[in-house]
């Protein structure tokens, strides 16, 4: 196990690139999903669980954890790794998605953003230092630094505004990051859908020298067509030598075509979120078991599935103890989707390496266009 952070790429096929992140607490093999741990807990599944899946990291949320239980508060008990029971490495945000997405009252400014907590209406500033102070508390391994994320669609003055400003707090989030061996801070791509905005911004981060870099502002409104068409060239103004996170992007389709453009990193809500609401991603793509058409239903969800939902329940099962609302349901769905997810990223970093990347992304494409057959 490495003592420094480190990123190696073991194979390419086009632009696609498979290989393995370095940490202290261990390696992250690559293209990976990082399951998203908001306030310390990836809903509805134990932390021994989540790794079983085959997750090598989580992501943990500054924003969420500041708020409830604090930042002070986590360090005075031992860190996050500790407080969660999860050893592995861990990912946190900078708050700063959240802080536009779930705040009514804020008010941005050079220094940071002021806001009320969408909790209880408490007064908080966040600002490049102490979003970087929180991160360290918590002990994460990879740092985002902060960042102003504009929802799309945006007039170019506003993006550009904003990238800009980004720009000035990715380096502020430098200086307060400091040198800390072991732990990595990642610079985050802004600009929206302009290539030339895209462009500077990644001219300033590479100025400011990063462990990693991601790509943002990209799944907030624009539709996986633009968003595509973003990717066809924002990976590539980025180093090569590092690793590229595209933040908040998990459906799966997005996975695969951002992963043939060359991101090596994901994360999103969406495999837990949709298991608490009854839907399952699978290879013959999303099924809604709280469809009566599952109520006698003897198969398991997915015949090639090896996940607890799969390997011991029906499909009648699944649909019954949602419909009933039972506690089990979203487990059951959580594990299996968080499962697909880790055999989704195997299966594409087994075809990087071996050289059958398109076959892989034809034959994905075909099963979920050929969807869930009812063959009973």
């Amino acid at each position: 196990m490495s003592n420094t952070f480190g990123f190696s790429i073991s194979a390419r096929q086009g632009r696609a690139r498979t290989g393995v992140v370095s940490t202290p607490k261990g390696e992250i093999r690559t293209p990976a999903f990082m399951p998203v741990g908001t306030a310390a807990t990836v809903k509805a599944m134990m932390p021994e669980n989540v790794r079983a899946t085959g997750a090598d990291i989580l992501l943990g949320n500054t924003y969420h954890l500041m708020l409830r239980p604090g930042a002070e508060r986590i360090h005075n008990l031992g860190g996050l790794h500790r407080f969660m029971n999860w050893d592995r490495p861990i990912l946190t945000d900078s708050g700063g998605f959240q802080v536009m997405s779930l705040t009514d009252l804020r008010k941005l400014t050079e220094e940071g953003v002021k806001f009320r907590s969408h909790i209880d209406g408490s007064e908080h500033n966040l600002t490049p230092e102490r979003s970087m102070e929180i991160q360290k508390l918590l002990g994460s391994d990879i740092v985002m630094c902060f960042d102003e994320c504009p929802a799309l669609p945006a007039d170019r003055k506003r993006i550009e505004e904003s990238m800009q400003l980004s720009m000035r707090w990715a380096q502020r989030s430098r200086d307060a990051f400091g040198d800390r061996p072991g732990y990595a801070l990642f610079g985050i791509q802004q600009g929206g859908l302009e290539e030339d905005l895209r462009a500077q911004s990644a001219e300033a981060l590479r100025s400011i020298e990063f462990d990693g870099y991601a790509i943002g502002g990209l799944a907030v409104g624009e539709g996986q067509e633009a968003m595509f068409g973003c990717l066809d060239y924002a990976p590539g103004q980025l180093p090569e030598d590092k690793p590229r996170y595209l933040m908040g992007v998990g459906k799966p389709d997005d996975i695969v075509g951002a992963v043939q453009r060359g991101v090596d990193m994901f994360d999103c809500v969406l495999p837990s979120r949709s298991g608490r609401t009854g839907q399952a991603q699978t290879r013959m793509g999303a099924i809604n078991l709280r469809n009566a058409r599952h109520k006698d239903d003897p198969r398991p969800l997915d015949a090639e599935c090896s996940c607890p939902a799969c390997a011991n329940y029906s499909r009648a099962y699944l649909h019954h103890v949602i419909k009933s609302q039972e506690i089990i349901g979203s487990m059951l769905l959580t594990w299996h989707n968080l499962h697909y997810y880790q055999e989704l990223m195997a299966g594409l970093r087994g075809a990087i390496a071996g050289g059958t990347l398109d076959d892989f992304v034809t034959r994905f494409h075909a099963r979920r266009a050929e969807g869930d057959l009812e063959i009973l």
